[in-house]
């Protein structure tokens, strides 16, 4: 696949997802629709230095592919989502 800023396109910021970034260690993002799990995967790693566990997909109603990235317990999705400004 492409380069990693490509496959990932925005984080998400809505209650629901920093729920789960408190919760479950999970963030968020919107990604291209094109990229398999393992193209995901890859590209959080590459773009946070982080270790991913799981990676969960689903097409909204709207037609956008998002991503629900489950980070290792070594990591802190909510030290992420500060750098990315949404918490």
């Amino acid at each position: 696949m492409k380069d990693p800023a490509s496959i990932i396109l925005r984080i998400v910021a809505t209650e629901k997802a920093l729920g789960l970034v408190e919760k479950e260690n999970t963030l968020t993002f919107i990604v291209d629709r094109r990229a398999t799990k393992h193209d995901i995967k890859r590209a959080v790693e590459q773009l946070f230095e982080v270790k991913v566990a799981k990676v969960r997909t689903l097409i909204t109603p709207k037609g956008f592919k998002k991503a629900y990235i489950k980070l290792t317990p070594e990591f802190k999705a909510s030290e992420v989502a500060t750098k990315l400004g949404i918490i």
